[in-house]
Protein backbone atom coordinates (compact mmCIF):
# COMPACT_ATOMS: atom_id res chain seq x y z
CA UNK A 1 0.00 0.00 0.00
CA UNK A 2 0.86 3.41 -1.05
CA UNK A 3 2.44 5.89 1.54
CA UNK A 4 -0.23 8.18 0.38
CA UNK A 5 -3.15 5.83 0.94
CA UNK A 6 -2.32 4.95 4.36
CA UNK A 7 -2.80 8.75 4.79
CA UNK A 8 -5.61 9.04 3.22
CA UNK A 9 -7.32 6.19 5.40
CA UNK A 10 -5.82 6.84 8.88
CA UNK A 11 -7.53 10.65 7.84
CA UNK A 12 -10.54 8.83 7.03
CA UNK A 13 -10.56 7.09 10.37
CA UNK A 14 -9.99 10.16 12.06
CA UNK A 15 -12.74 12.16 10.48
CA UNK A 16 -15.08 8.89 11.75
CA UNK A 17 -13.63 9.81 15.47
CA UNK A 18 -14.42 13.22 14.97
CA UNK A 19 -18.17 12.74 14.07
CA UNK A 20 -18.56 9.87 16.74
CA UNK A 21 -17.57 12.26 19.52
CA UNK A 22 -19.59 14.78 18.02
CA UNK A 23 -23.01 12.31 17.83
CA UNK A 24 -21.64 11.71 21.42
CA UNK A 25 -21.63 15.56 22.63
CA UNK A 26 -24.91 16.01 20.39
CA UNK A 27 -26.83 13.26 22.16
CA UNK A 28 -25.60 14.97 26.00
CA UNK A 29 -27.33 18.09 24.48
CA UNK A 30 -30.40 16.82 23.56
CA UNK A 31 -30.92 14.13 26.85
CA UNK A 32 -30.05 17.40 29.06
CA UNK A 33 -32.97 19.59 26.99
CA UNK A 34 -35.17 16.23 27.22
CA UNK A 35 -34.18 15.96 31.16
CA UNK A 36 -35.50 19.94 31.46
CA UNK A 37 -38.67 19.16 29.61
CA UNK A 38 -39.56 16.42 31.95
CA UNK A 39 -37.98 17.93 35.19
CA UNK A 40 -36.08 14.39 35.49
CA UNK A 41 -32.64 14.98 38.09
CA UNK A 42 -31.87 11.38 37.06
CA UNK A 43 -32.11 11.96 32.95
CA UNK A 44 -30.02 15.27 34.10
CA UNK A 45 -27.38 12.85 36.10
CA UNK A 46 -26.88 10.62 33.56
CA UNK A 47 -25.63 13.21 31.03
CA UNK A 48 -22.96 13.95 33.48
CA UNK A 49 -21.76 10.12 33.43
CA UNK A 50 -21.46 10.63 29.69
CA UNK A 51 -18.79 13.15 29.76
CA UNK A 52 -15.89 10.20 30.16
CA UNK A 53 -16.70 9.23 27.35
CA UNK A 54 -15.91 12.27 25.38
CA UNK A 55 -13.08 13.06 27.50
CA UNK A 56 -12.02 9.16 25.89
CA UNK A 57 -12.61 10.68 22.15
CA UNK A 58 -10.53 13.00 23.13
CA UNK A 59 -7.21 11.37 24.05
CA UNK A 60 -8.20 8.78 20.96
CA UNK A 61 -8.26 11.41 18.59
CA UNK A 62 -5.61 13.21 20.29
CA UNK A 63 -3.09 10.35 19.61
CA UNK A 64 -4.50 9.86 15.73
CA UNK A 65 -3.76 13.10 15.01
CA UNK A 66 0.05 13.11 16.35
CA UNK A 67 0.65 9.53 15.01
CA UNK A 68 -0.09 11.13 11.57
CA UNK A 69 1.40 14.06 11.84
CA UNK A 70 4.92 11.96 12.72
CA UNK A 71 4.81 9.31 10.91
CA UNK A 72 3.73 10.25 7.40
CA UNK A 73 5.04 13.62 6.97
CA UNK A 74 2.10 15.08 5.50
CA UNK A 75 2.31 17.95 2.67
CA UNK A 76 1.12 21.19 3.58
CA UNK A 77 -2.56 20.65 3.01
CA UNK A 78 -3.01 17.54 4.54
CA UNK A 79 -0.93 19.15 7.59
CA UNK A 80 -3.14 21.87 7.75
CA UNK A 81 -6.27 19.40 7.81
CA UNK A 82 -4.54 17.42 11.15
CA UNK A 83 -3.62 20.10 13.04
CA UNK A 84 -7.07 21.83 12.20
CA UNK A 85 -8.73 18.35 13.56
CA UNK A 86 -6.66 18.88 16.88
CA UNK A 87 -7.78 22.26 17.09
CA UNK A 88 -11.54 20.92 16.93
CA UNK A 89 -11.38 18.59 19.34
CA UNK A 90 -10.82 21.18 22.13
CA UNK A 91 -14.14 22.94 21.13
CA UNK A 92 -15.87 19.45 20.86
CA UNK A 93 -14.62 18.36 24.47
CA UNK A 94 -16.41 21.38 25.44
CA UNK A 95 -19.72 20.67 24.15
CA UNK A 96 -19.86 18.00 26.65
CA UNK A 97 -18.52 19.87 29.16
CA UNK A 98 -21.39 22.45 28.88
CA UNK A 99 -24.05 19.88 28.20
CA UNK A 100 -22.58 17.85 31.71
CA UNK A 101 -23.10 21.21 33.72
CA UNK A 102 -26.49 21.24 32.59
CA UNK A 103 -27.32 18.29 33.70
CA UNK A 104 -25.50 18.67 36.83
CA UNK A 105 -27.70 21.57 37.28
CA UNK A 106 -31.11 19.51 36.45
CA UNK A 107 -30.38 16.90 39.03
CA UNK A 108 -29.60 19.64 41.58
CA UNK A 109 -33.22 21.43 40.82
CA UNK A 110 -34.36 17.93 41.90
CA UNK A 111 -38.12 18.02 39.57
CA UNK A 112 -38.80 21.16 40.96
CA UNK A 113 -41.83 23.09 39.22
CA UNK A 114 -40.30 26.03 37.19
CA UNK A 115 -41.01 29.51 38.02
CA UNK A 116 -41.84 30.38 34.24
CA UNK A 117 -42.16 28.31 30.81
CA UNK A 118 -38.96 27.33 29.75
CA UNK A 119 -39.64 27.59 25.95
CA UNK A 120 -36.74 29.97 24.83
CA UNK A 121 -34.21 27.44 26.61
CA UNK A 122 -35.46 24.54 24.46
CA UNK A 123 -35.38 26.67 21.73
CA UNK A 124 -31.15 27.57 23.22
CA UNK A 125 -31.27 23.91 22.97
CA UNK A 126 -32.19 22.74 19.61
CA UNK A 127 -30.53 25.47 18.28
CA UNK A 128 -27.35 24.28 20.45
CA UNK A 129 -27.88 20.44 18.54
CA UNK A 130 -28.25 22.32 14.66
CA UNK A 131 -24.95 23.87 15.77
CA UNK A 132 -23.26 21.36 16.89
CA UNK A 133 -24.11 19.06 14.17
CA UNK A 134 -23.47 21.18 11.64
CA UNK A 135 -20.27 22.70 12.56
CA UNK A 136 -18.40 19.25 12.40
CA UNK A 137 -20.21 18.57 9.25
CA UNK A 138 -18.54 21.21 7.63
CA UNK A 139 -15.35 20.13 8.51
CA UNK A 140 -16.27 16.67 7.26
CA UNK A 141 -17.51 17.66 4.11
CA UNK A 142 -14.76 20.48 3.26
CA UNK A 143 -17.88 23.04 3.47
CA UNK A 144 -17.42 26.51 3.72
CA UNK A 145 -20.68 28.00 3.00
CA UNK A 146 -21.93 25.52 5.64
CA UNK A 147 -19.39 26.74 8.24
CA UNK A 148 -20.63 30.76 7.37
CA UNK A 149 -24.53 29.42 7.92
CA UNK A 150 -23.77 28.09 11.32
CA UNK A 151 -21.59 31.05 12.18
CA UNK A 152 -24.79 33.11 11.47
CA UNK A 153 -26.51 30.65 13.34
CA UNK A 154 -24.73 32.51 16.56
CA UNK A 155 -26.97 35.92 16.13
CA UNK A 156 -30.11 33.67 16.90
CA UNK A 157 -28.20 32.23 19.61
CA UNK A 158 -27.42 35.39 21.05
CA UNK A 159 -30.95 36.92 20.60
CA UNK A 160 -32.32 33.84 22.97
CA UNK A 161 -30.08 34.01 25.59
CA UNK A 162 -30.59 37.85 25.72
CA UNK A 163 -34.64 37.02 26.23
CA UNK A 164 -34.23 34.72 28.44
CA UNK A 165 -31.95 37.08 30.25
CA UNK A 166 -34.43 40.02 30.34
CA UNK A 167 -37.30 37.25 31.61
CA UNK A 168 -35.20 35.80 34.49
CA UNK A 169 -34.39 39.54 35.68
CA UNK A 170 -38.07 40.46 35.55
CA UNK A 171 -39.01 37.68 37.65
CA UNK A 172 -36.59 38.34 40.35
CA UNK A 173 -37.55 41.45 40.45
CA UNK A 174 -41.37 41.02 40.91
CA UNK A 175 -40.81 38.52 43.67
CA UNK A 176 -36.73 37.68 45.49
CA UNK A 177 -38.29 34.35 46.11
CA UNK A 178 -37.83 33.80 42.46
CA UNK A 179 -34.02 34.08 42.91
CA UNK A 180 -32.36 30.68 43.65
CA UNK A 181 -34.13 29.05 40.29
CA UNK A 182 -33.69 31.93 38.02
CA UNK A 183 -30.06 32.19 38.71
CA UNK A 184 -29.87 28.07 37.98
CA UNK A 185 -31.68 28.53 34.71
CA UNK A 186 -29.36 31.53 33.91
CA UNK A 187 -26.35 29.20 34.06
CA UNK A 188 -28.00 26.41 31.40
CA UNK A 189 -29.20 29.09 29.13
CA UNK A 190 -25.48 30.75 29.47
CA UNK A 191 -23.93 26.94 29.19
CA UNK A 192 -25.89 26.76 25.92
CA UNK A 193 -24.86 30.00 24.53
CA UNK A 194 -21.14 28.56 25.17
CA UNK A 195 -22.19 25.89 23.70
CA UNK A 196 -23.13 28.20 20.01
CA UNK A 197 -19.81 29.46 20.76
CA UNK A 198 -17.62 26.77 20.44
CA UNK A 199 -19.65 25.63 17.54
CA UNK A 200 -18.56 28.93 15.50
CA UNK A 201 -15.09 28.28 16.99
CA UNK A 202 -15.62 24.55 14.92
CA UNK A 203 -16.60 26.46 12.06
CA UNK A 204 -14.00 29.08 11.92
CA UNK A 205 -11.26 26.10 12.13
CA UNK A 206 -13.24 24.67 8.88
CA UNK A 207 -13.14 28.16 7.25
CA UNK A 208 -9.07 28.12 8.00
CA UNK A 209 -8.34 24.30 6.68
CA UNK A 210 -10.26 25.61 3.32
CA UNK A 211 -8.25 28.39 2.66
CA UNK A 212 -5.36 28.97 5.27
CA UNK A 213 -6.13 32.21 6.73
CA UNK A 214 -8.05 31.90 10.81
CA UNK A 215 -10.61 34.82 10.80
CA UNK A 216 -12.04 34.78 14.52
CA UNK A 217 -16.26 35.94 14.03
Amino acid sequence: MSVRKIFEEELQALKTELVKMCRLTESMIETAIRAIKERNPELGKSVVAMDKQVDEYEMDIEKKCMRILLKQQPVAKDFREVSTALKMIADIERFGDQASDIGEIIYTLGGAPYIKELTHIEQMGELACTMVRESVNSFIASDEKLADEVIALDDRMDELFLTVKNELIALIKADGANGDQAIELMMIAKYLERIGDHAVNVAEWTKYNETGVHVKY
